[in-house]
């Protein structure tokens, strides 16, 4: 470690360096699992002949129930237009939108440009071009206006070998929207990572909606240099906030298959606590949902685990939070953070509830630092299947009534369908509908 930071320009080094003491506190533990072996660190670079004003890093989001927030970075000056239509290389559509970029540290970044598109019909393919650029082509699916809908979860991404194992698994199979419960990139105040992570996920993220929260590696503060937060998070990954009439980019919710899902997206590092904004508005967005059939959330430190890793440090959310999901019928809740799978039976209060939300974990989608592979013994009765290997899930809500669950382990580069359960929604159980 120290000859690769003196063989790095100073401004880099001392940012890596910061980056390593604000890891070194973290603390690994062993059993008699054997991991799969660490992988190297995957680089994507810019294409040497790309210009500065290529676009890179394209990736799309949901904007309400017919659009989409196109975002992508240039290095030099360039319009901020999407040209768009329904046959490849025909664009009879566009939209202007914004261009904005930020610092921190010694780094500046590209120039991050964002524009809405839309109206787009459900269910079908568009293709688009950013900055008026001729060379590259995207494209992308809208999702169904009804069900079944399938969505891809996966938490603590990261940029390993194992990070694109599981985007190749994800790529295999059709999906409609992707969701993440935090910890993207593992930059770890090092900016020059965002970028090659914006890289990484480009194939997959440019072609379908990618719905993101944050996790504790997007905080990225220095106390006196950065003091705050989330200031590459919130510009590279504007998500639709204002719509669910939240006031921050760390929390929001919106609706899928016209309006048969609703998805709220919980931050775990914004103030939760009663009384704050984000506890407000979570109570009245539960409380406005009406006959939803299906509701799902997304947090990052997990409320329920069983894995000897970051034990507890979701429980005072849980105490702040756990009652509003309860009352508003969640279905499930998704959490990433524990670098391993494990998924609850129904559960309320820290004990088995058939009204209470499936509690999932699933941080384990290929981060840098390993997987968490000490459990708890002997393991709780609330636990399900909890296992410590890479992979993904995959949510397909069937109808109002049915879901699929599966999580797709990671097994020697084959996507191995290793937990499947069915759930029954809530909405579709008399004696829940009631606590409602």
């Amino acid at each position: 470690m120290e000859k690769a930071l003196l063989s790095l320009p100073f401004p880099s080094a001392l940012i890596l360096l910061l980056a390593v003491i604000s890891l070194s506190s973290s603390s690994s533990s062993s059993s008699s699992y054997v991991r799969p072996k660490p992988r190297e660190t995957v680089s994507v670079p810019l294409d040497d002949d790309a210009d500065g004003v290529t676009p890179q890093q394209v990736h799309i989001s949901l904007v309400g129930s017919d659009k989409m927030r196109v975002t992508w970075i240039t290095d030099d000056d360039a319009p901020s237009t999407v040209e768009y239509g329904t046959s490849s290389g025909q664009y009879p559509f566009s939209a202007i939108g914004s261009t904005s970029s930020y610092s921190y540290m010694f780094y500046h970044s590209g120039r991050i440009h964002d524009a809405i598109i839309g109206p787009l019909d459900p269910n079908a393919v568009y293709y688009y071009r950013c900055s008026s650029n001729p060379t590259r082509e995207f494209s992308f699916r809208t999702p169904p206006n009804n069900l079944p809908l399938k969505m891809v979860v996966i938490g603590d991404l990261g940029q390993t070998g194992w990070t694109k194992s599981t985007l190749e698994h994800i790529a295999a199979s059709p999906y409609d929207v992707l969701l993440l419960p935090g910890d993207l990139s593992y930059a770890d105040l090092y900016q020059p990572s965002w970028d090659a992570f914006g890289r990484l996920i480009e194939p997959l993220a440019s072609s379908r909606p990618w719905m993101v929260t944050q996790g504790n590696h997007e905080i990225e503060k220095i106390p006196l240099l950065e003091p705050h937060p989330f200031k590459s998070y919130n510009s590279r990954y504007p998500m639709p906030f204002q719509l669910s009439n939240s006031t921050s980019n760390l929390y929001y919710s919106f609706d899928l298959a016209a309006s048969s899902i609703h998805v709220v997206m919980l931050g775990s590092y914004a103030d939760f606590n009663t009384g704050s904004d984000q506890h407000v508005w979570l109570e009245s967005d539960l409380a406005g949902l009406g006959k939803n059939a299906w509701t799902v959330a997304l947090i990052h430190a997990p409320w329920y685990n069983s894995n000897e890793a970051h034990q507890g440090e979701g429980e005072e959310m849980r105490k702040a939070m756990e009652e509003l999901l309860y009352k508003g019928r969640v279905d499930v809740v998704f959490a990433g953070h524990v670098h391993a799978y494990e998924r609850f039976a129904r559960v309320y209060n820290n004990a088995a509830d058939p009204c209470g939300p499936v509690h999932i974990t699933i941080g384990d989608g290929g981060n840098s630092e390993g997987l968490a592979n000490s459990f708890v013994d002997p393991k709780p009765e609330i636990s399900a299947f909890r296992e410590a290997s890479f992979g993904h899930g995959r949510f397909e809500v069937v109808n109002g009534t049915h879901a699929l669950w599966t999580w797709h382990r990671n097994d020697d580069d084959e996507p191995v369908a290793a937990d499947q359960i069915w759930i029954t929604s809530l909405a579709s159980n008399p004696a829940c509908s009631k606590k409602r």
